[in-house]
């Protein structure tokens, strides 16, 4: 049974993907998004830790740990919540070409969490990040172009990257085993171990938003249609998170990486907050929030690298989990704004308002349980002062957020969303709180003794009323804000480019080949395959 659910869970969407073919088919399979993600929610709840071997011979293996299992379980959540809104969302003769993109991506992105290898791995990494370039440039405007053209410069970037890395692991594999357990294993004491990592955080960094590689989302996010938003900064950034936390074990990675990856995921934190008071489009808001926690997540695996603390992987998957369902949910409630007028906005602002303050460690919502659950590796010393404020930060940029959705609500007061939109909406937003709850205790670690107690609570909602007093400052004063555009470095960079000609005109030649799906896309899949190829072969 638990070799079925994990082959199910990067399967099914694939299956799905398969029946579009067929046109007597394809009406139906499209009613049926929403079920391809079931598999791997149970995987996740059903799921044992018994590693499934696809291919004996260089250890090609399907498995599940505990973080892994909170992530595939919370990803899994939010595509089959979006799914559903996919239907009410997306114009009728534009579901087709959508799902074309969108399952794909989906078996990838589930696939990460069930990958043991460094080729199944590899692989699943690669699909969850290529055909999301068909959900960036989904409605065909100029922006959407040309955020999927940086979009897939920089995959291809990352891609390279990890391939990299992958490789210099794979070489110091004693007995040709390509099983990830494996490879860490002989690793530890690789003459070029440190060369390796670095390859393994540029690419993984990548993924996950981490300054100065983000550049990517606060485009792709605000371009992509509203379900491609959520399910791109909700689950499809937490293949980078899995990949930090797979491939940087404690007995493998220095103590000295662990601290250079606290400091950029801090960098991170900040910068995603001051960049993101300046945006007045809510989807871009929520896209450097998503920078900001993400920050949070890499400097708390970096701190627990740094100390030694074995909990970490489970810690930093717990506050990852809130992420993937509290910012999915706040994507959603975007487009139900825009389609909500009269009385029944609550339904969108009031809950919206609980999950923003949430992500600054308010009682009750999920993100308290996130921040106690990485107190540990972010509750002392200077680590705790600037957690803490990033947990003010993060409550301005959210409220800021919700200003901005409020201006966003339909003038209509007879708007009524559909019950596809306004459903998921809810139920993500529910699921972002109950779902924390339920798993604190077993699956983090959490002590409920310690988290409810007057003083805990009391130093939880401090850096919210910091906050909160924040943003009156903010609504007098950002009309002087200096105007950061979306993508903020990326900007620069490409001005330098044009004084620097030769190597502008060369990165631009580059730049325009690889806005070309098939020849970007085309070429890290042959890349992969070969890859592996050649490891079967050794």
């Amino acid at each position: 049974m638990n070799a079925l659910l994990l082959a199910a869970t990067p399967l099914a969407p694939l299956l799905l993907l398969a029946a579009l073919v067929v046109p007597a088919l394809r009406g139906r399979a499209l009613a049926l998004l929403w079920l391809a993600p079931l598999p791997g929610l149970a995987c996740a709840a059903f799921g044992t830790g018994e590693p499934f071997m696809v291919y004996a011979r260089v250890r090609l293996t399907l498995a599940l740990d505990q973080p892994s299992a909170m992530l595939l379980g919370g990803a899994a959540l939010l595509w089959c919540a979006a799914s559903v809104y996919v239907r009410a969302y997306i114009e009728r003769e534009a579901h087709w070409r959508f799902a074309a993109w969108w399952l794909p991506t989906m078996a990838g992105s589930l696939g990460v969490f069930v990958a043991g290898d460094l080729v199944s791995f590899y692989f699943v990494f690669a699909l969850a990040s290529l055909p999301a370039w068909g959900l960036v440039i989904h409605d065909r405007t100029q922006r959407a172009w040309a955020a999927g053209a940086t979009y897939i410069l920089m995959t291809v970037a990352g891609e390279a990257a990890l391939l990299a890395g992958f490789a210099l692991l794979a070489a110091f594999t004693p007995d040709g085993s390509l099983a990830i357990a494996d490879v860490l294993s002989a690793a530890a004491e690789a003459p070029l171990r440190d060369l390796a990592i670095a390859f393994v955080v540029i690419g993984f960094g990548l993924k996950a938003g981490l300054v100065p590689l983000h550049v990517w989302l606060p485009l792709a996010h605000p371009a992509a249609p509203m379900p491609a938003s959520a399910v791109l900064s909700g689950a499809i950034i937490k293949a980078g998170v899995i990949g930090l936390i797979r491939f940087l074990p404690l007995d493998v990675t220095p103590a000295a990486w662990g601290e250079v990856l606290a400091v950029i995921g801090f960098v991170t934190a900040f910068w995603g907050v001051l960049a993101g008071i300046t945006q007045q489009n809510p989807k871009t808001v929520l896209a450097y929030s998503s920078v900001s926690q993400m920050g949070v997540v890499a400097a708390a695996i970096g701190m627990g690298l740094a100390a030694g603390i074995g909990t970490t992987p489970q810690s930093a998957a717990f506050y990852a989990l809130h992420h993937v369902l509290a910012k999915g949910a706040l994507f959603l409630a975007v487009g139900v704004a825009a389609a909500t007028g009269g009385r029944v906005r609550w339904l969108v602002i009031a809950p919206a308002v609980l999950l923003a303050l949430g992500f600054g460690g308010l009682p009750p919502a999920g993100g308290w349980l996130a921040k106690e659950a990485v107190k540990a590796e972010l509750g002392n010393g200077l680590a705790a002062t600037l957690s803490a404020l990033s947990a003010a930060g993060s409550t301005l940029l959210m409220l800021h957020f919700t200003r901005r959705l409020a201006a966003g609500l339909a003038a209509d007061a007879t708007a009524r969303p559909p019950p596809g939109m306004l459903l998921p909406w809810l139920a993500l937003a529910a699921a972002s709180v109950l779902v924390p709850w339920a798993l604190f205790a077993p699956a983090a670690g959490g002590d409920w003794a310690s988290v409810l107690t007057l003083d805990a609570l009391a130093k939880a909602v401090t850096p919210v009323l910091a906050g909160a007093l924040a943003v009156l400052a903010l609504a007098r004063w950002e009309h002087r804000l200096p105007p950061v555009p979306e993508g903020d470095i990326i900007h620069l960079a490409r001005r330098l480019l044009r004084v620097a000609s030769p190597l502008g005109n060369a990165l631009a030649r580059g730049e325009a080949l690889l806005r070309r799906w098939p020849v970007a896309g085309l070429a890290m899949l042959v890349l992969t395959a070969a890859l592996g190829f050649v490891m079967m072969g050794r």
